[in-house]
């Protein structure tokens, strides 16, 4: 497929505040990419003209941000207007191999939604983990250290190299990645479905504020079994440029991409070589 053809919906509603950002990181890598309110999808409210289909997308991405004033809890509601309305059509849309990326609020939908951790290989009606409230009880904005895991089959990091350390912000207050179980723990591990964790400037076991929310194994992000659907805490498209990057008139000149570029450049790139 030619990249122009590739089409990607950023989804939104009231409270998103990050698909600007997410919007023009996939237009800057030609694609054909589009903001598209919830509402278009579920053809409430709009004309004909705006309506959407989402099986017309080839990629999905959930933005940060507040969705619906991250009432109930982070990411809740959106989670339930998107299980309730676009149920079916998100799980064909996943098996069929699309990708869906959710960062930050994004990530809390998909876990929210049940489409992540999705530990037995399926989309569960009920959550089987939780983004808490972080152990600083505060939001936490600041820059944050992730290590690419190894043996990861996450078709959004494929460009970076395996134990690479990348700078992502980190801006949310309910980021502590938690499960109830060690057995669910290490069926993530197992079956390579961690793709980031926090790590510190000289690669020892990160605690605050490297680590900052006090996510169980310093768990960042997380992919289904099949790799194409991945959750992530910090905002790799806050720094899809290297100056964006708070260092990078000291650490960045050299470099030609921003450190969260290849998570976009990945995905589209998949996308090329498989549609």
């Amino acid at each position: 497929m030619k990249r122009e053809d590739i089409k990607v919906a950023v989804l939104r509603i009231e409270g998103t505040n990050c698909e600007e950002e997410s919007y023009r990181a996939f237009k800057k890598l030609g694609t054909d990419a589009e903001k598209v309110h919830l509402k278009q999808l579920l053809d409430m409210d709009v004309t004909e003209g705006e309506r959407r289909d989402l099986n017309d997308f080839h990629i999905v991405m959930i933005p940060g941000g507040f969705s619906a004033g991250d009432y109930i809890r982070a990411g809740a509601i959106f989670g339930a207007r998107l299980k309730s309305g676009l149920g079916e059509e998100l799980k064909n849309f996943v098996k069929t191999g699309k990708p869906v990326l959710g960062i930050c609020n994004g990530f809390q939908v998909l876990v929210e939604s049940g489409i992540l951790p999705a530990l037995n290989g399926k989309i569960t009606n009920v959550p089987e983990a939780a983004l808490e409230t972080n152990d600083s009880n505060k939001f936490e904005c600041r820059p944050t250290l992730l290590k690419v895991e190894e043996n990861s089959k996450c078709v959004f990091t494929k460009m970076y190299e395996e134990g690479e350390t990348v700078l992502f912000p980190s801006a949310h207050a309910e980021g502590k990645f938690v499960v109830d179980s060690e057995d669910k723990i290490e069926k993530l591990k197992e079956n390579g479905r961690i793709v980031f964790t926090y790590t510190t400037p000289d690669g020892t076991s990160p605690e605050y504020p490297w680590n900052p929310n006090g996510s169980i194994e310093n768990i960042a992000g997380i992919c289904n079994p099949e790799g194409n659907v991945l959750g992530l805490m910090p905002h790799p498209e806050r720094v899809f440029e290297k100056y964006t990057n708070p260092d990078w008139t000291r650490k960045c000149k050299e470099h030609s991409k921003g450190d969260g570029k290849l998570i976009f450049e990945s995905v589209v790139k998949y996308v090329e070589e498989n549609y």
